[in-house]
């Protein structure tokens, strides 16, 4: 009989996890466990599981890891990450993922007491008769440019420096803050890595309402219209993607995006004509450091949505399905082609009918056309018009980071295209696509994907050979177009690298030539020692040597530019990963502003908070106000979970 309860739990506790199979006939009964696995004593048997598995070391304090109940303040999303490709997938690789499943649940479960804040701080609903639509996508407006008229904003170059804290927000069992809000009227609708969604007063920092979904929100929140109310598109870390009503914040319908048990959203959702564009990325990126892992089978793509009811009207892959290549070094299946993710947000183009998406890298060989690439698509069937691509041969994965024998032959240098398109319009009327690549290249393409020019911004690449290991360098999340100059952020890290010059900081390009028109670095401020200098992105997660945390905030190895830029007509604003936020004058960089949030810092709500790292989303602006997140922890940053407002001095 236990074991008959157990199977009947596990079933659907499977759906619960983002990590598990994509199988179709399965679909409806996750959604449905997902939705109500509170009702189900999955619990119950993660503890179980927890106390088999994990007890002996996080019991123990002469183990020096951290306790069940500090585990408890962490999301289902980050207990998960941990285990499947963080420092504890060593101990955890011998658990199924339903295992793990279950673990995570029982340890994220307890939340009765952390969210006993939102009763206290909860508010009446503002009127939103018309409302003024400040922020509605990723791209803070048309052609993914991330500019700000003025007619939404206040602040300018002479005033930005009375920019003062207004109030501070912070979120329970968070420690990534990545989702970009929106901004409607009053209201600042905002996406948390538990699966909340907030509608927040932005003035006055307490909540209208809220509702909770099945897992971490990943993407930024994007406003379409709705028959009566704005709807909210967003999706979740598990790739299921949702439409809420703003008002009510009732769920309208849900619809699973996965290709492959590993798919993931990592971009937004651009919206055009009762249709939603999705882009679909993978996390077998990771996986595929884990040495059990069979490498590798997933691809990128983008699925159409009828805004109506969530059904799929097309489908694009970014390359054919894996077939069996051959084996690894030590005898495991090798698949291919594989890769080629679309992790930035699609750009609109609704004069040409056309759609363009940036690329990653591919996985396992065989090179297809398709990575690191921009790709055109038609909006109305998801065929190619054409591609340009930026890298060719451009195989990697995980594993190189570890010499694991996934990694490929002649590995690549991981030089995704991340930054969204953006779409330029020139007052005389000519057009370009502005491409910005973790290269450190930024480029200009025509209308038709022909090169203009090519501007090498960070030298991330070392130098003119691109394979190369990866630094985790050059243009990250997006750049912003200001009139005819194109503002990139550079991330750049201090790496030892033969030819490796890093230059951290914000270039300033023309967009019809390429020139750099001028460009200001940003500096650490502290002395770092060599041998507390993390290793790169997930190596470090696993094996990388950890400074204390107090430590880290005092000096943070990370602090280039990888988060999207924000300009207005004579300002651009941008976050640093050691959590300093600037304003720079358009005209020649000088740095009018700047704030330091990783920090403590008192919230109106009353929950503990601490900012940190600045990166992904960038500044949201509406009227006299400045609006930041501040907290990333996913590759060794600084972790936080703070929701700033910042509005300009009456003085």
């Amino acid at each position: 009989m236990k074991k008959l309860l157990l199977l009947l739990v596990a079933l659907p506790a499977a759906a619960a996890i983002w990590f598990f199979s994509a199988d179709k006939p399965l679909k409806t009964i996750e959604g449905l466990a997902i939705q109500h696995a509170d009702k189900l004593p999955l619990a119950f048997f993660g503890e179980r599981l927890f106390n088999e598995h994990c007890a002996s070391c996080h019991d123990n304090p002469q183990m020096h890891a951290p306790t069940r109940e500090a585990l408890a303040g962490y999301s289902l999303d980050s207990v998960m990450v941990a285990m499947k490709f963080g420092k504890m997938q060593p101990m955890a690789a011998h658990l199924a993922d339903i295992e793990r499943g279950l673990i995570a649940i029982y340890l994220s479960g307890a939340e009765s007491d952390d969210f006993n804040w939102m009763a206290q701080q909860q508010c009446d609903t503002p009127d939103t008769s018309s409302p003024t639509l400040f922020v509605s996508n990723w791209g803070q407006g048309d052609g993914n440019r991330r500019f700000v008229d003025p007619g939404r904003t206040n602040i300018h170059r002479d005033n930005v420096g009375s920019l003062q804290l207004a109030w501070a927000m912070a979120f329970p069992k968070v420690t990534d803050m990545r989702s970009q809000p929106a901004v409607v009227g009053d209201t600042l609708y905002f996406g948390d890595k538990t699966g909340r969604l907030y509608a927040i007063d932005r003035k006055r920092g307490c909540v209208h309402a809220h509702t909770k979904v099945a897992s971490g929100i990943r993407s930024a929140i994007t406003v379409v219209p709705g028959d009566s109310a704005p709807v909210l598109v967003f999706a979740d870390s598990m790739a299921v993607v949702y439409a809420v009503d703003s008002q009510s914040l009732d769920i309208r319908w849900r619809a699973d995006m996965r290709l492959f048990s590993t798919s993931t959203i990592t971009g937004s959702i651009s919206h055009h004509d009762n249709r939603l564009y999705v882009p679909i990325s993978s996390y077998e990126v990771a996986a595929a450091g884990n040495p059990n892992h069979v490498c590798c089978e997933s691809h990128g793509g983008v699925v159409a949505l009828d805004l109506a009811n969530g059904d799929r009207l097309w489908e694009w892959h970014a390359t054919a399905d894996a077939i069996l290549q051959g084996q690894t070094s030590d005898g495991k299946p090798l698949l291919g082609p594989s890769g080629a993710s679309v992790w930035s947000t699609p750009t609109i183009d609704a004069a040409r009918n056309r759609l363009y998406i940036g690329t990653g890298e591919n996985l396992s060989h065989p090179a297809t056309a398709t990575s690191d690439a921009v790709i055109a698509l038609d909006l109305d069937t998801g065929e190619t018009v054409w591609h340009f691509q930026a890298t060719a041969d451009d195989v990697w994965n995980a594993a190189c980071l570890n010499d694991g024998t996934n990694c490929p032959e002649n590995a690549g240098g991981d030089f995704d295209i991340g930054a969204s398109i953006v779409h330029a319009k020139l007052d005389d009327g000519s057009e370009l696509l502005l491409v910005g690549q973790k290269s450190g290249d930024a480029m200009a393409l025509d209308m038709n994907g022909e090169l203009l020019w090519k501007t090498r911004v960070s030298n991330a690449a070392l130098g003119p050979d691109l394979h190369q290991t990866t630094t985790n360098g050059g243009i990250h999340w997006g750049m912003a177009l200001a009139g005819e100059r194109l503002l990139v952020p550079a991330a750049d890290p201090e790496r030892t690298r033969p030819g490796y010059d890093p230059r951290p900081g914000i270039h300033a390009l023309d967009v019809r030539s390429g020139e750099v028109l001028w460009f200001q670095g940003v500096e650490r401020g502290c002395y770092l020692a060599d041998e507390d200098k993390p290793l790169v992105g997930l190596q470090n997660m696993r094996t990388g040597k950890h400074r204390p945390l107090e430590d880290q905030y005092n000096c943070s190895f990370y602090y280039g530019l990888s988060s999207a830029a924000t300009a207005t007509e004579d300002l651009v604003f941008s976050g640093g990963l050691n959590g300093v936020l600037r304003a720079y004058a358009i005209e020649d960089g000088e740095v009018l502003w700047e704030y330091a949030t990783a920090t403590p810092v008192t919230t109106v709500n009353g929950v503990t908070g601490h900012g940190g790292a600045i990166d992904v989303d960038g500044q949201l602006l509406a009227g006299d106000w400045l609006y930041v997140q501040s907290g990333y922890a996913m590759f060794g940053q600084l972790p936080g979970n703070v929701l700033y407002a910042f509005k300009l001095s009456a003085d």
